[in-house]
């Protein structure tokens, strides 16, 4: 299941991410978005997880908790259009 992480703090590598979610089950990816030009983080990201347990367990456990000096926005993630 992947799941959406907004509000999460400009410092916070790809790494810490995953290490945050592997907390509740396998992650198969963690990864923050950035700025094409500068590299700089967008503040949001996208967390795949094995299972939709694991993910929701996730979910329920970190959406709006502080992470890095921020609240986090955990919700599944919704497809493109």
């Amino acid at each position: 299941m992947n799941i959406y992480v907004g509000n999460i703090a400009w410092g916070v590598s790809d790494d810490e991410l995953e290490a945050l979610f592997a907390q509740y089950g396998e992650v198969n990816s963690a990864r923050i978005i950035t700025d094409r030009e500068s590299g700089r983080s967008k503040g949001f990201g996208f967390v795949e997880m094995a299972t939709a347990d694991s993910a929701n367990a996730a979910i329920e456990a970190l959406n709006g908790n502080d992470f890095g000096g921020r609240d986090l926005r955990v919700n599944q993630a919704k497809e493109r259009t």
